[in-house]
């Protein structure tokens, strides 16, 4: 393979914290490189001004620090709700519908200030390093990624510390000791894993539930909430328009007031290893029960069972990295014509981390009444059931009167 060529400028996706500081110092004493640093607001609920300071006393120049909250919901969040994304069965997907986004504007700002690179604080252990390098790399195949964790030797704590001493990085004192567990925050959700989470069979300490009420502690009076959809996407509670992100932020509170959106799961990475992780999503269940429930009135049936066919593969790639595949594109491109007449009002029950369609409406419905009720009615002969039977019947004979010749008793 050629020699790589030398890095003079790279991007690093920076929180502030002690893992970005490092790796910021790192790039510019290891690479000799000038380093831009990305900062980006997903709503993850930190105070991102200190991450300027920090950025600013290590020397660098061109700081971005973005509020992308609006961006996120509506260009990401609300299409991967739209197909009902759930990653093996249970999963809302808050850690993997993140990273399109940070991989995208960094990308974006390597065009802007000329780098020839971009950098993140993933391991190597984990999906996150697929999931922002598979994006950069669709997005220019022709950029650089360096990801540290890959290559320096500082694979402890104890070490990320002391090499920030050792440089005059300031390490705030809760940082000293060992963190109990790993957390990941944005708009959707919250994920914790790592340290005392690492045994499956031990139940999660109350101090790893940060954005909801343990269910038990929950009001002990229902809470009755209304979603109003338009072609797919949520667009008011209790009649008040919101947009996508403000919507969300009121989904979640009210999620964390009833303890809604909990999950402790033991997933498979996209690596090969099984790992355990706490989320929750406290809105975003509130919300994929919504739209699962204004589509039960629209979407036709075939319709519906094919999206449910192609839910899982969609997942499964938003899980792996592949937001800008063709065929994440393809299936996204089916699932928003499938969303054309998903309009209407769907109310809720929240109630101690249950959060249950109570009524539907639509004026696109396909519900009929005067077909289903078990009254008499004028537009549904029952009689046209003995033939339709007898049709989808005929081929289960056959194969029944077959075993019978062959003797068959299986």
């Amino acid at each position: 393979m050629p020699a790589k060529k030398p890095v003079k400028k790279v991007v690093l996706a920076y929180s502030g914290g002690l893992d970005t500081s490092v790796i910021l110092k790192w790039l510019q004493d290891h690479y000799d490189a000038e380093v831009v640093t990305f900062t980006a607001d997903l709503g993850q609920g930190e105070e991102l001004e200190p991450a300027r300071k920090k950025a600013e006393a290590a020397g660098v120049k061109d700081i971005f620090i973005e509020d992308l909250r609006e961006e996120f919901v509506r260009d990401f969040v609300y299409p991967m709700v739209r197909a009902n994304a759930v990653y093996e069965g249970l999963y809302l997907l808050g850690t993997s519908i993140a990273r399109p986004l940070i991989s995208k504007r960094l990308v974006e700002i390597a065009h802007e200030t000329g780098a020839d690179a971009v950098a993140h604080g993933a391991t190597g252990k984990g999906n996150d390093q697929v999931r922002f390098e598979l994006g950069v790399y669709a997005l220019d195949p022709d950029l650089r990624v360096i990801a540290p964790w890959r290559e320096w030797d500082l694979n402890s704590r104890t070490k990320l510390i002391a090499y920030a001493e050792q440089n005059g990085i300031e390490v705030a004192k809760d940082k000293r000791g060992e963190a109990p567990f790993s957390v990941d925050a944005n708009l959707w959700h919250t994920s914790s894993e790592g340290k005392v989470l690492e045994d499956p069979a031990e139940e999660a300490s109350d101090i790893v539930f940060q954005r909801t009420v343990d269910p038990v502690d929950a009001p002990d009076t229902p809470e009755y909430v209304t979603i109003s959809f338009e072609r797919g996407d949520a667009t008011a509670i209790n009649g008040e328009a919101m947009s996508p992100a403000t919507l969300l932020t009121a989904l979640n509170e009210l999620g964390r007031k009833h303890g809604i959106g909990r999950l402790d799961l033991v997933e498979n990475r996209f690596v090969g290893m099984k790992s355990r992780g706490i989320y929750e999503t406290p809105g975003g269940f509130i919300l994929m029960a919504a739209h699962r429930g204004i589509e039960q009135l629209t979407l036709d049936r075939g319709a519906a069972h094919l999206k449910d066919e192609l839910m899982p593969r969609y997942a499964k790639l938003l899980y792996e990295g592949f937001w800008f595949s063709p065929e994440r594109e393809m299936l996204q491109a089916a699932i928003d014509v499938s969303q054309e007449y998903v309009t209407g009002d769907v109310r809720l029950k929240l109630y101690k981390g249950s959060a249950n369609v109570v009524g539907r409406s639509s004026a696109h419905t396909l519900y009929s009444e005067a077909h289903v009720t078990f009254e008499e009615d004028e537009v549904y002969d029952q009689k046209d059931a003995e033939g339709f039977i007898r049709l989808n019947a005929l081929r289960l004979q056959l194969l029944a009167r077959r075993k019978r010749r062959l003797g068959r008793n299986d």
